[in-house]
């Protein structure tokens, strides 16, 4: 396919913004084009050649963009090389059923585009996107290594009738399916197993039949005839070693590597794990005296591996690095027991998944389906090794507009087949990396075959610098003339060459760079080459040292509201130059009097004079921009009392219209009438005033206009009311006294009561002291007693 460019984006011109903590064009103090253009991709370089000024030094050609073009430098004559995208492949993605066309694996594209040539220059990152779609009825290879050591012996009958059954599993998930299996025990030496003739002749205890000890063998290579699987699988036989752990990393680097020998075809490979005890890894072969790193290559013998008793385990970062160049996904089916052991695995080795074994594995199927599943619905996106310089980035646009960066964005889940994802896919370069020299990277999903190549080219230097003059006249035959300026050769120096390297620190030469004979060479503010001053530069792009002894400057002018020269005027060799209508040394005194105009027509009400646009009051008492304002005239209290009434207490005939009539000041609420300003205290004439509302109740408040002419009002919060009757303490005090009247009065009368009682006792009590009562009987007195005498009584016993 012709390659074709993307769009890029024109060259545009932004206001100047200055980043505070550093231009970086300015900081590279670049020489030659090629080194302001390396500095960042904002920087260019002017090849004006009448661009500089007298006293600058060459590197003040390279400035940011809006900075050259400020100082005069035409936008055509400024070098900024972009960089560009070019895609060269750009296959769309496979869109087809299951039962559809029969595709070969290589004519299936499950990622676009295919081929990219980005032309990167310092700084400017170049972005594209990159889509993958999982297609429908993509062929898999599945592999089966199984431990064979004696405790696995139930788990190999369970085993033996796998092709079939898985055939017919996967037959719902691809109709090109191809299964192989391997087996494992340990490395044959000790202490991994017992090295005794008859243990190497069976290793197995009491009447157990097994096989001899081995490392890894390749039992059938990967093939679509589930009845062979069965048949070769059936002949295996158990095997046995000494201690738990097994040699398995040995057997999965040789599944990884040796492809050939074992049929991985470029489709979606599965390596399913099958064992029921833990793993030697790097480093434990010392034990049985091996000490050579694993070297990560073939070395299968009529499908057996040769070398374990010669090579160490395998490292972790190995295996991972291997299973990854291959692309090979990992299915752990381990026993519960191990399973916390193999999830940390899993953790260390992307596009991998664990798996519970049952006792015997009779779930051996279902969980390679399900681990399956887990694996396809997820894409995690891996990049080569990067040249130095060169960072990449990645954002992922998942399903359900799920959004991900920084390092989520290299991976997306929950992918059904048929559904397409983006990742927006971002390469950075810093400087120029590997000398200019074009590089490869590829990107892929892991555990895929298909691969994005990007060929790397990085921008060095400048156009202007191909056409450039060698041996100039120009720059006295010393150097060449490229880009507006010399670009001279070793040992010469000055604006055209014109100095030899040797000469330049001579006295004479030193001489002619001091004014008036001082004794600072370029004011401090600049170096001698050649005998001509060459300025310093700032980090600040707009600030800039000037003149033929770097005397001048643009940025030590006076100041007005921190602006240089007020913000009307240029600063020239530390003098400002004001614009029309302002003067001043620091161009703030404004010639203009419309400012001071009142609405009478007359400057400052003819009471003061304009003064750089500003009325100057003759009379302390009046204030404002005009002088228009009397804070403490007769009537100011009035004025603004319903105005005051109304924002405070919400009161007053302005409380309907208050929003709108009574904005013009600003309200400030005190406690108390301590808190008002005094007059003595205050920088500015204040008002007191006091008021009384429709209620008869007072309320105290100041008003004044401060220096910045602003109308204050400050106002007690609270009313001062006169005080009322108290009623309840009056009715109270009524009935108080009534009943307490009431008392006394009984009281006093009870006291009368018992004062002439006890009197006419007394008086009674003398009167029967002094009686004499006559002693005869009463003669209408008649006794109770009666006397009867018997008349037979004759007075004896």
């Amino acid at each position: 396919m012709p390659g074709y460019l993307l769009p890029l984006t024109p060259l545009t011109f932004s206001p100047f913004v200055f980043n505070s903590e550093g231009n970086e064009c300015i900081i590279a103090s670049a020489k030659h084009c090629g080194e302001c253009i390396q500095a960042g991709a904002k920087c260019g370089w002017c090849k004006d050649p009448a661009f500089l000024k007298q006293g600058e030094a060459v590197s003040t050609r390279c400035d940011e963009l809006q900075s050259l073009v400020k100082r005069g430098c035409n936008v055509d004559m400024i070098e900024s090389p972009k960089g560009e995208r070019k895609i060269l492949r750009n296959k769309p993605v496979t869109n087809r059923k299951k039962g559809g066309e029969k595709l070969q694996p290589h004519e299936i594209t499950q990622i676009q585009p295919q081929k990219l040539n980005l032309t990167l220059r310092s700084g400017e990152p170049q972005t594209f996107d990159l889509k993958f779609k999982r297609a429908e009825d993509y062929p898999i290879d599945l592999y089966y290594l199984m431990d064979l050591s004696y405790s696995m012996k139930d788990d190999l009958e369970n085993v033996k009738n796998l092709g079939t059954s898985l055939m017919q599993k996967m037959s719902k998930i691809t109709s090109d399916f191809q299964i192989g299996f391997g087996s494992f025990v340990e490395k044959t030496v000790m202490p991994y197993i017992s090295t005794t003739p008859a243990k190497l002749l069976n290793p197995c205890t009491g009447d157990q039949n097994c096989t001899s000890p081995f490392s890894y063998r390749n039992v059938l290579n990967l093939t679509s005839d589930g009845k062979q699987f069965n048949t070769l699988v059936g002949q295996q036989q158990i095997s046995g070693n000494l201690d738990s752990p097994e040699g398995g990393f040995d057997a999965i680097m040789q599944v990884a590597v040796c492809g050939n020998l074992i049929g991985w075809r470029d489709v979606t490979r599965l390596l399913v794990f099958s064992t029921d005890a833990g793993f030697h890894f790097a480093g434990d072969g010392k034990l049985g005296g091996i000490v050579l790193p694993n070297d990560g290559k073939c070395h299968l013998e009529d499908n057996v591996y040769t070398m374990s008793h010669y090579y160490d385990y395998p490292s972790i970062a190995h295996l991972v690095q291997k299973l990854s160049d291959n692309n090979i996904q990992t299915i752990f089916a381990v026993t519960e027991e191990f399973q916390p052991v193999y999830q940390e695995l899993k953790n260390l080795i992307p596009k991998s998944a664990v798996g519970t074994l049952s006792a015997n594995s009779s779930n051996v199927i279902n969980l390679i389906i399900d681990a399956y599943n887990s694996l396809s619905s997820e894409v995690i996106l891996e990049n080569s090794k990067l040249p130095s310089g060169v960072t990449i980035t990645y954002t992922s646009r998942c399903k359900n507009g799920v959004v991900n960066g920084g390092e989520n964005g290299r991976k997306c889940s929950n992918i059904s087949i048929g559904d397409e994802v983006t990742f927006s896919i971002s390469v950075t370069s810093k400087g120029c990396p590997n000398e200019g020299m074009s590089d490869t990277i590829k990107i892929k999903p892991l555990g895929f075959t298909e691969e994005l190549e990007i060929t790397l080219n990085f921008i060095c230097g400048c156009d202007c610098q191909k056409v450039g003059i060698n041996k100039s006249p120009l720059c006295h035959s010393n150097g060449t003339y490229e880009c507006g300026d010399c670009r001279c050769e070793d040992g010469h120096v000055g604006r055209e060459c014109e100095c030899s390297s040797n000469d330049v620190a001579t006295e004479d030469m030193d001489r002619t760079c001091r004014k008036d004979n001082t004794t600072d060479i370029c004011s401090n503010s600049g170096d001698c080459v050649c005998g001509t001053c060459e300025c310093k530069n700032r980090d600040n792009p707009e600030e800039r040292y000037s003149g033929q002894f770097c005397e001048c400057d643009n940025f030590s002018c006076d100041r007005s509201g921190n602006k240089l020269c007020g913000g009307h005027g240029r600063c020239e060799c530390r003098v400002c130059v004001c614009d029309l209508m302002w003067a001043g040394s620091a161009c703030d005194c404004s010639l203009d009097n419309t400012t001071c105009m009142a609405s009478n027509k007359q400057i400052c009400n003819g009471r003061g004079t304009c003064d750089c646009g500003i009325c100057k009051c003759t009379d302390p008492k009046f204030q404002g921009p005009t002088c228009e304002i009397c804070p403490t005239c007769p009537g100011v209290c009035t004025e603004h009392k319903e105005c005051v009434q109304c924002r405070t207490f919400g009161t007053g005939e302005k409380k309907d219209t208050c929003e709108k009539d009574c904005s013009y000041f600003t309200l400030i609420k005190v406690k108390d009438r301590d808190k008002l300003p005094q007059p003595n205290d205050a920088a500015y004439p204040v008002m007191h005033c006091k008021e009384r509302d429709a209620n008869d109740c007072w309320f105290y408040y100041t008003y004044a206009v401060n220096n910045n002419t602003v109308k204050e009002v400050h106002v007690v919060d609270s009313l001062d009311c006169p005080a009322g009757p108290d009623i309840i303490p009056i009715v109270a005090g009524v009935v108080a006294g009534i009943v307490l009247i009431g008392l006394a009065l009984l009281l006093i009368w009870k006291l009368l009561m018992i004062i002439h009682d006890r009197r006419e006792f007394a008086k009674f009590e003398k009167e029967k002291m002094n009686a004499k009562w006559d002693t005869g009987e009463n003669p209408i007195y008649k006794s109770a007693v009666t006397t009867v005498v018997n008349p037979k009584y004759e007075g004896k016993c």
